[in-house]
């Protein structure tokens, strides 16, 4: 008999607890205020820990256990600490209560990713209790600040700053999404791979004058309006690659559907077949398969009676494998048009590569042990995400990155997916203890495999 619908867990408790420290990150500096957590994180673990602050407030803790074959492979546990904001007026409950209700735990980070922060504090804390013998490497775990704002404050200063106290051969990190069962057989969906960021900033000027005289005015509000309405109606390079297309055929589609999503000619008239009866898995079909360029934020103008004669916007681009920041650029510049473009400044915010790790070795073969435990299958679907996470960084120092997690039969991929950032986001009591439990045998079966 199991208890993964208990609520008093210590996942799930701290789970709550996390939610309502309200560690949210705006992007601001002076946001996020991780310290909260992280003081949540060393009462739990009853360990202060190596905390590292790189500004006032923004927080990440980090521990080390050493392993007991000198050598032998470390493995590191990376979850963050900050959420995005929530707009209470569109949740049913208080975005930060942390409440239990119809057995979920709702609030926001309770997917991304506080549900797995604290499935992977509790692994770790038996490990650090003893209740678990040492792996043969060192296993760590850094709980991070800012990776919602792109980590600079947070994982990427630790690996370009501290990077003794992380140092590791393996990670696991997010995304944990639930296993695939429409064609009749279960696979679990293994993140491998993200998506390289692009987010530019867009700079336009004009002159200033009064406004009640507008006409030949030159307005750097309707420069740049004009410029992101062109970035979102032009459409973007497509990419194909394995990883795309053993994620479809794992998704149990209808056959010409598959198909057509596989093939970059008819990739886009699949997508809006696939618009009419499933919106969310249309819109990561598209983010898989195209560069996504998404203005974000416009500011203009000081005054209503002053013809704005500067004006700016955030643009979030994501690249796929083999795609370059050249690329972007080259790609703005077209879609806005020449004349336009001359009058815009495009400005690199957060870059990146889309980043990949390999299918194969100690800790791929370790979570292939865990699902075979607790699933009963070792399939496995490699899956490349569209969202930036804390593992690239990792990555790019030859780290092999996954995430993964076990959640509850009745949630959905897409259902999931559709609720990061989203209103009433909330998980499972069942998904956080399953996630744990598997966790916990992912690293047992990893210590087996890595021991000498």
């Amino acid at each position: 008999m199991n208890h993964y619908g208990e609520e008093s867990s210590d996942a799930v408790v701290l789970l709550q607890e996390l939610i309502r420290n309200r560690c949210v990150n705006t992007g601001e500096p002076e946001s996020g205020n991780e310290w909260r957590s992280v003081a949540t994180i060393q009462e739990f673990l009853g360990a202060a820990g190596t905390v590292i602050e790189p500004a006032p407030g923004r927080q990440s803790v980090v521990y080390r256990i050493a392993g007991s074959t000198p050598g032998a492979p470390a493995l590191a546990l990376l979850p963050h600490l900050d959420v995005v904001p929530a707009n209470a007026s569109g949740w049913s409950c208080d975005p930060f209560a942390g409440e239990i209700r119809d057995g979920f735990v709702w609030g926001r980070g309770a997917v991304d990713m506080l549900n797995m922060t604290a499935c992977m504090a509790v692994v770790f804390k038996r490990y650090l209790d003893g209740d678990l013998p040492p792996l043969p490497g060192d296993l760590v775990f850094a709980a991070v600040a800012d990776e919602e704002a792109g980590g600079k404050l947070g994982a990427a200063y630790l690996v370009d700053h501290e990077w003794s106290l992380v140092a590791c051969d393996f990670l696991l990190t997010e995304v944990a999404t639930p296993t695939f069962q429409r064609t009749g057989e279960v696979s679990l969906p293994v993140t491998v791979g993200e998506k390289g960021p692009g987010w530019r900033e867009l700079h336009a000027r004009g002159n200033p004058s009064h406004a009640s005289q507008p006409f030949g005015a030159d307005n750097a509000l309707l420069i740049m309006a004009d410029a992101t309405l062109r970035l979102a109606m032009t459409p973007t390079p497509v990419g194909i690659d394995d990883g795309w297309t053993s994620f479809v055929d794992a998704l149990g589609l209808p056959d010409d559907l598959t198909a057509a999503l596989k093939d970059p000619d008819s990739v886009d008239a699949a997508i809006d077949e696939l618009a009419l009866t499933e919106p969310t898995l249309a819109k990561w079909a598209h983010a898989c398969t195209h560069m996504t360029i998404a203005p974000t934020v416009m500011q203009a103008g000081t005054k209503a009676n002053t013809i704005a004669d500067v004006a700016s916007a955030s643009v979030d681009v994501r690249v796929l494998p083999g795609q370059s920041q050249d690329d972007v650029d080259a790609h703005l510049r077209k879609a806005m048009g020449e004349l336009l473009a001359d009058r815009i400044e495009i400005e690199p915010i957060v870059v990146g590569p889309a980043t990949r790790s390999d299918t194969s070795g100690a800790l791929w073969e370790a979570i292939g042990d865990a699902c075979e435990q607790h699933i009963g299958t070792r399939s496995l679907v490699p899956m490349t995400i569209p969202v930036a996470t804390d593992a690239r960084f990792f990555r790019e120092r030859g780290v092999t990155a996954y995430g993964v997690g076990w959640f509850d039969d009745g949630t959905e991929f897409s259902q999931m997916i559709g609720l990061f950032h989203g209103h009433d986001e909330r998980v499972s009591v069942v998904s956080v203890n399953r996630s744990t439990a598997f966790l916990t045998s992912v690293l047992q079966h990893f210590g087996v495999r890595t021991a000498p």
